[in-house]
């Protein structure tokens, strides 16, 4: 039987949960980061506009562009490849 002590006593909170949601908003930012500085270049600045931008400047966002998702999709992998270790919550 329990005692009134052991019934008011909580579990503490899962820090399991704590740092998927701290991958999920990592994950999110960097990748709105990342499209913040395309668009603001590509667009505002005009790099990607044929009609506002010269064909080396053109050539050098796309690049720029293509290198850094391959930069961005890099780091998503390596953040999410490793698997939470499950927790056994239901005893």
């Amino acid at each position: 039987m329990e005692s009134p002590e052991q019934h008011d006593q909580k579990e503490p909170f899962d820090m399991g949960i704590v740092a998927y949601f701290v991958r999920i908003m990592r994950t999110l930012f960097i990748g709105f980061f990342w499209m913040m500085i395309n668009v603001f270049f590509g667009l505002y600045l005009g790099f990607a506009v044929p009609e506002e931008s010269t064909p080396g400047r053109m050539i050098f966002f796309y690049s720029w562009f293509v290198i850094s998702l391959a930069g961005y999709l890099y780091l998503v992998y390596k953040l999410w490849r490793k698997k939470a270790p499950v927790q056994d919550n239901y005893k």
